[in-house]
């Protein structure tokens, strides 16, 4: 399979970068973010000198595909690292572990939390009623009501969305068996949180060597691909945890933190 057209002839000189997208490669509102100027540019000229660009994102394939196909990417690590796209070719989702999604929806019907699935590669979840997306904050994506939808009939989890707020979470004890990460202030996402699984996965396939691989990142769903064994580049909005496992901290996302630490080393 082709990797890149581009490739330098002398493939010790290429370098493979993931970035997230939310905070990293995007900035501004939940629904509203935009890339910068500064950062199309340094994706452009990283392309033309032969380096390999790919998304790493928590974000599902299909809900991550339009911004993947608007900025020019052909490789993507998505689903948190779960999934994953190689020059174009969609590898595929390993789902959650069904059992345990299911035993942690019985708990939040017990306990009176809301809640939707992601049942496959969608831009919408579903929902059995009107009470979780009243529930949620608005903006992300869009919520679809299936009346009485019963999870136990549901095949397999990609993704799971339970309304609550932070301190609600212990006593959800279903989630200790499950990876999950807080999207917004209502809502916590029950989904793969290990992009460095499928950073992995994607230099194995390409036999390339782990010390060329830059990731950049901003959030704590960021923090398994901080690697020791590559570069790692936390944004200057990035959390403190990002920042203390960082390689180098560059300056926040709209303020051209991509391109700068890009030309402080040399990679355009």
């Amino acid at each position: 399979m082709a990797i890149d057209a581009h490739a330098p002839a002398n493939d010790s000189g290429r370098y493979y970068f993931f970035f997230d997208i939310d905070g990293t490669l995007a900035c501004g509102p939940l629904g509203h973010r935009q890339v910068p100027e500064g950062t199309r540019d340094a994706l452009a000229r990283l392309r033309a000198r032969g380096h390999f660009t790919a998304i790493a994102t928590g974000r599902s394939h299909a809900m991550a595909m339009p911004f993947y196909t608007e900025q020019g990417f052909r490789n993507m690590v998505c689903d948190g690292g779960n999934g994953a796209v190689i020059d174009g070719t969609f590898l595929g989702v390993e789902p959650l572990d069904r059992a345990a999604c299911v035993a942690l929806l019985e708990e939040c019907d017990a306990k009176g939390f809301a809640w939707a699935v992601s049942p496959d590669d969608s831009v919408v979840r579903l929902a059995p009623d009107e009470c979780f997306a009243a529930s949620i904050d608005a903006g992300y994506m869009e919520t679809r009501v299936v009346p009485g939808l019963d999870f136990h009939t549901v095949p397999q989890f990609n993704k799971v969305y339970i309304a609550c707020v932070a301190e609600d979470e212990p006593q959800l004890s279903g989630l200790a068996a499950l990876p999950h990460a807080r999207q917004t202030v209502h809502c916590l996402f029950v989904e793969p949180v290990d992009k460095k699984r499928g950073i992995l996965r994607i230099m194995d396939h390409l036999k390339a060597p782990l010390s060329h691989v830059v990731v950049f990142g901003d959030g704590m769903n960021d923090l398994t691909m901080f690697d020791p064994r590559w570069t790692s580049i936390a944004m200057g909005n990035a959390r403190d945890e990002l920042k203390a496992k960082a390689t180098y901290v560059t300056a926040d996302a709209d303020d051209d933190g991509i391109r700068k630490a890009c030309e402080r080393f040399g990679w355009i």
